[in-house]
């Protein structure tokens, strides 16, 4: 029997944008996004990572990295992946179990994976697996480690979390059913990379790795990816360019009427009078925000880039 997909709504859908409300893809402001609007500058690739096959080599530097880069507990092991969507999609296949505890609101691609792999999703109760989104999106809400509670298997999003290292769960990823997902899209800014991780036991990883295939991550992209994790001094800096922007961002929406619901420095959600009466205001100044089909008063801003893209946002605020 085939199953309903589920519905899932996301940001971005620029040329949607630009169909509905004029002007060509390059005119528009994305804010509709969590990704850090100054990426990660990734230099030169060497032409080795272009013309081979990612090698054990290429991997290893990667990996040894993010054990470094995220402090990844002894006996967890770390998987590179062509995104965590990639792995978002896939998980769902690996797991022995009928039923997964979501609470919402959060990410809906996870809910989407579970229900099409045939499991019954609910906000709560007992389950076979649950997933928790830390910090959650598009809230921001923080998760402290007693609030996870047990189930066999315990998926931790944390694509948002290196905002806020201080705060992961990762030193949870070598228990047994624990897994921990990692996104090079947000914080670095390198959607377009296709690059994510998973942090679980052994076992977990290899099951991972078999469904994944041969060279599932480019060898551009592991390279990118663990010079990224090695610079340090480019994550704090970052990180400290992101608080500041995001009070900006505050400020510049309370003036509006806006109130903050939450989120992270990457993106902020604020209750309006009416969320898609804000966007339409804002789509004709092909500025782009998100609004949540599960809300009439939700949106949702990323963060500008330039000062020039400030000034945008500013005269299309209502």
């Amino acid at each position: 029997m085939t199953r309903p997909m589920q519905s899932r709504d996301h940001g971005g859908g620029l040329d949607a944008a630009a169909a509905a409300f004029g002007g060509a893809r390059e005119d528009w402001l994305d804010l509709s996004t969590g990704i850090n609007p100054v990426a990660y500058p990734v230099g030169e690739v060497s032409q080795a990572a272009w013309a081979e096959l990612p090698d054990r080599a290429a991997a290893k530097r990667f990996t040894a990295a993010a054990r470094s880069f995220w402090s990844v507990p002894d006996g967890a092991a770390i998987l590179p992946a062509p995104g965590a969507s990639a792995l978002i999609a896939r998980l769902p296949t690996l797991l022995d179990g009928r039923r997964v505890r979501i609470p919402g609101p959060t990410y809906n691609e996870h809910a989407a994976s579970f229900g099409a792999a045939g499991w019954t999703v609910m906000p709560e109760g007992e389950a076979d697996a649950q997933v928790r989104v830390h910090p959650n999106n598009p809230d921001g809400r923080r998760m402290a480690g007693r609030e996870i509670g047990t189930t066999p298997v315990t998926i931790i999003d944390e694509s948002f979390c290196d905002t806020c290292p201080d705060a992961s769960l990762i030193a949870r990823a070598n228990e047994p059913g624990v897994v921990v997902l990692k996104s090079f899209g947000k914080f670095w800014g390198l959607a377009g990379l296709r690059l994510g991780a998973m942090i679980a036991t052994p076992d977990l990883c290899a099951r991972m790795t078999e469904a994944l295939g041969p060279w599932a991550v480019s060898g551009p992209a592991l390279e990118i990816g663990a010079r990224a994790l090695e610079d340090r001094a480019w994550a704090e800096t970052t990180r400290r360019r992101l608080a500041r922007d995001a009070s900006r961002l505050d400020a510049m929406m309370a003036s509006r009427g806006a109130e903050l619901v939450g989120g992270t420095t990457l993106f902020r959600t604020y209750a309006v009078e009416d969320a898609k009466a804000f966007q339409t205001r804002l789509a004709r100044s092909q500025v782009w925000v998100r609004i949540f089909p599960y809300s009439a008063t939700w949106v949702r801003l990323g963060l500008p880039g330039g000062e020039d893209d400030w000034r945008r946002l500013w005269d299309a605020l209502p």
